[in-house]
């Protein structure tokens, strides 16, 4: 079956981003009509796409955003925007746990729930968020972003078992260490080096690999997977 899903219309959070412009790259392949977010009007200034500016760190902004993307008559959603803040589990500030849980699993939950009326009727979606291997295991210093990954691996399972009957797919992708600027900038050249020695392929990921997952995960050519959060990590989380 061909991946081809000419004429949906998709909603891509954080969209500028590594990962982010990769996937609507594959989507726009695929032969989607893409709409994307991003969070300063300086950066949407050089979008290629339909393009809103939102910051998910404001719950009151996201959910009068999410209440204009109920009227967008969105086909698929790819909730790719988030945040990480590292830090011992006794220094975490009150504050910053709940900023990253706002971005990470409240704006996907509340985009989620926008898009589904419009699914339910036209008896088809897909919906693919976007988690991490923190998501699947975890370290040290990152409660607050594995307990905003883990909490959208649960929301994903809880809602494909709700709505597949109406023809809507929903699966997490959790991507491993990822060559963007943002995990170069992370990292420097020594963490990057340390990182690709942990694994076992030998290198880090490419954004347009996940690109492929999401896309085919949003696609017409997935008719049967829903409910799942696949890894793709180059064994990362298995050694």
């Amino acid at each position: 079956m061909t991946q081809t899903t000419s004429g949906r219309r998709a909603l891509v959070t954080g969209g500028l981003g590594g990962m982010g412009v990769a996937i609507c790259d594959e989507l726009t392949r695929l032969g989607m009509e893409v709409v994307i977010t991003a969070r300063t009007a300086d950066s949407a200034a050089r979008a290629q796409h339909e393009c809103h500016v939102i910051d998910f760190t404001d719950p009151a902004a996201t959910e009068e955003f999410a209440n204009r993307a109920a009227e967008m008559s969105l086909d698929v959603l790819i909730n790719n925007a988030g945040i990480n803040r590292i830090a011992p589990f006794a220094e975490i500030d009150a504050q910053d746990f709940q900023t990253i849980q706002n971005v990470n699993l409240l704006a996907p939950m509340l985009l989620c729930r926008a898009v589904l009326g419009h699914m339910s009727k036209s008896d088809w979606g897909r919906i693919v968020n976007v988690t991490s291997v923190f998501g699947e295991v975890s370290r040290s210093k990152r409660a607050s972003y594995s307990a905003s990954k883990f909490g959208l691996v649960g929301l994903t399972k809880s809602l494909a078992a709700e709505v597949a009957r109406d023809g809507i797919l929903v699966n997490c992708v959790a991507p491993g260490i990822i060559d963007t600027d943002l995990t170069r900038a992370i990292l420097g050249p020594d963490g990057m080096a340390a990182i690709t020695g942990e694994i076992p392929v030998g290198r880090l990921g490419r954004p347009d690999e996940v690109a492929s997952l999401v896309g085919f995960l949003a696609s017409d050519a997935n008719s049967y997977i829903s409910g799942q959060s696949i890894i793709i990590d180059g064994g990362f989380v298995s050694v």
